[in-house]
């Protein structure tokens, strides 16, 4: 006998229909259908058109992710090592930066990575803007940094690394001490501890990370207007000028939207389906 809907949860289920459930059926529904309101598989055929921009989102979002792998997690085993007062000081200082509001933290990387901003200024005060013109013969008057595919990936590692810190040293603090312990009695080095012990059981939490960073990189669009300068379109910014900009056609962001949720879900799906290859094998 199937137990009946608590009362309390209806109230969720109706924000999941009217907030989640009933939007991804409108893309559906316009990703199929004209402007004149039949439908037609036009839409996803002029997609190929764009295939450029899907290639360079996925693939900054990829770098951005990997980069912020290499990063969080030797903070994430470095901070679960620390003592308590340690960690929780630590957790403040990552988390600071989300309480200010995302486009005030991205417009402080534009006047920080500008041609006039706080880095050029330094190189030239320090001398390594006129190293470098002398060892290139080159006459730079500074060095260009914004509107490049390298400022939206700082970008995106700058607001989504707490992202994977946060799981896998969720994770990590958790472990069982114990088993390095019993690793390190039958004669495991420091390597091999981590390779065969630690490495496997915090890949809950990398996965997790991994997840988390990818999705809203591959999807951002304000990261790249603001410090790509709209020269590095990515697939949000493509949406965006669909629904927004003065390419107005609602039914081809619909499909491009569909098209780019299809792809992240078989993405998540890999991965979880990887994670738990690897997680039994550890059990094995």
């Amino acid at each position: 006998m199937k137990p009946k809907l608590s009362r309390l949860a209806v109230p969720y289920v109706v924000w999941m229909a009217l907030f989640v459930v009933a939007p991804i059926v409108l893309v559906v529904v316009y990703a199929f259908s004209s402007a004149g309101g039949g439908f037609t598989l036009e839409n996803f055929s002029r997609m190929g058109t764009y295939a450029v921009v899907f290639g360079r989102s996925f693939k900054l979002a990829l770098i951005a992710t990997f980069i912020c792998l290499l990063i969080g997690y030797p903070v994430s085993y470095w901070m679960s090592r620390e003592g308590p007062r340690f960690q929780r000081t630590a957790m403040v200082l990552i988390m600071l930066p989300m309480w200010i509001n995302f486009l005030l933290r991205t417009y402080s990387w534009m006047s920080i990575l500008e041609n006039s901003g706080l880095l050029n200024q330094l190189f030239q005060r320090i001398g390594l803007l006129d190293l470098y013109n002398r060892l290139t013969g080159s006459s730079l008057p500074y060095f260009p940094m914004m509107n490049s595919q390298g400022a939206v990936v700082l970008g995106m590692v700058y607001n989504y690394l707490p992202f994977m810190i946060l799981p896998i040293y969720s994770v990590i603090v958790k472990l069982d001490g114990s088993l390095v312990e019993a690793a390190r009695d039958l004669g495991a080095n420091g390597l091999n501890v981590f390779r065969r012990v630690i490495l496997p059981l915090s890949l809950p939490g990398v996965l997790s990370g991994i997840t988390m960073v990818f999705v809203p990189s591959v999807s951002t669009f304000a990261i790249s207007k603001m410090l790509g300068g709209g020269t590095e379109l990515l697939l949000g910014d493509l949406i965006e000028q669909q629904f927004l900009g003065g390419a107005y056609n609602p039914q081809l962001g619909a499909a491009i939207s569909l098209v780019m949720m299809i792809i992240v879900v078989v993405c998540m799906v890999v991965v979880n389906r990887f994670g738990e290859g690897e997680e039994q094998a550890v059990i094995l």
